[in-house]
Order: C-alpha cells, then sequence, then structure tokens
C-alpha cells in the first residue's frame, strides 16, 4: 500500500513505544492491532474501532476524526519541515481526552491536541525524539 496525499487531518503528533527494544524504547506491548514495534514507521490512532474512540475521546476537544483501523496507511508530514513518512496503523491513541488544550508551533500557525503517535522510528524521520511534539498533517 502507498501513502497518498488527500489531506485527512491535522493535530499534533507525539511519539510511544511498543514491541521490541529499540531505540530509546524497552519491550512493551505490541498495542491494540498485535503488530506495534518500535523499529517501524507504524502510528497509533485515536479512532480504529468503536471501543478505541470511547477510551481515547477525542470529541471531548472538539475532534470527529474518521475511522482508520489496523493495516491503514497514512503519510504524516511535518508542519515545519516538510519532512515526510509513511506510517501503518498499529495501535490505538494517543488519548486525546488528556491533551486538549496542548499546542505545538511553527511560522505562527500552532496545531492542538494529540491526533496521533509515531513510534520512534517514524517520529525520527521528521522530528527529533528529544523535541517529543511536532506539528503534522496527515494524509491517506
Amino acid at each position: 500500500m502507498a501513502c497518498g496525499s488527500t489531506q485527512l487531518w491535522a493535530g499534533e503528533s507525539s511519539w510511544f513505544c511498543c514491541g521490541s527494544s529499540w531505540g530509546p524504547c524497552g519491550s512493551a506491548g505490541t498495542g491494540a492491532c498485535g503488530t506495534c514495534q518500535s523499529s517501524k514507521n507504524m502510528a497509533a490512532w485515536p479512532n480504529t474501532t468503536a471501543a478505541c474512540w470511547d477510551t481515547t475521546n477525542p470529541g471531548a476537544c472538539g475532534e470527529n476524526m474518521p475511522r482508520r483501523g489496523c493495516g491503514s496507511v497514512m503519510n504524516v508530514k511535518h508542519q515545519c519541515s516538510g519532512a515526510t513518512v509513511c506510517i501503518t496503523v498499529a495501535d490505538c491513541g494517543p488519548n486525546v481526552q488528556d491533551w486538549c488544550s496542548e499546542q505545538t508551533c511553527c511560522n505562527g500557525v500552532c496545531r492542538t491536541h494529540r491526533v496521533i503517535d509515531l513510534t520512534p522510528a517514524a517520529f525520527s524521520v521528521i522530528g527529533n525524539l528529544s523535541s517529543g511534539l511536532v506539528p503534522v498533517y496527515i494524509y491517506e
């Protein structure tokens, strides 16, 4: 599957660990889809299933994100640098409701709400892990 160029969403991206030890991560579970690995270009999306939506609660922040299940492919683009990474959805998350008022900005444009978590491998393609958060556009 190839990543597309049709805009799907925009917001903040953070990173998380899953699967086998890799880079800054110790061993962790393989996520809601059972396939997540920190060493691969993967992500957690807050609306993989109805149960995921209920847990992550993007609606609390005014987000009404489309459902994209395990194995969906997305292109994530860093708003500031333009760097992109093609990811596969492999987990449910982030807990959007916990980050409603958070924002990350560049060039005078801000993105709010953590709407996607990338594995360290994917995040490091578009940003520095030490930054923790980057504003992104998401395409499919």
